[in-house]
């Protein structure tokens, strides 16, 4: 599984780069405050909202530490996504949030 600081996630977004980032986190985690563009799909639900995703894509997966978006990132890998998991998760994270 493909690894990324929340530095360097954060670098790309702020040169312009068009990430697709996944917030596995809880609902009301979330509403605390999210990476701008982020979608929600709480780990629990993966599964069964992979359909939403698109294969050609790449997925930059996080959580509050990093824990929950690997686990999302090696589940959806073993379907034959394209992951990077954010190491460190929202903790780390000191970009601008919504």
């Amino acid at each position: 599984m493909r690894k990324m600081t929340a530095k360097e996630v954060e670098k790309l977004l702020n040169e312009g780069k068009k990430l697709n980032i996944i917030d596995v986190r809880e609902v009301e985690e979330v509403r605390a405050g999210k990476i701008p563009g982020a979608i929600n799909m709480p780990l629990g639900l993966v599964e069964f909202r992979m359909h939403e995703l698109d294969k050609s894509k790449e997925y930059v997966m996080v959580c509050r530490s990093g824990g929950r978006s690997g686990r999302a990132a090696q589940f959806l890998e073993s379907y034959g996504f394209k992951v990077i998991n954010m190491d460190g998760g929202m903790l780390d994270w000191e970009g601008k949030v919504e």
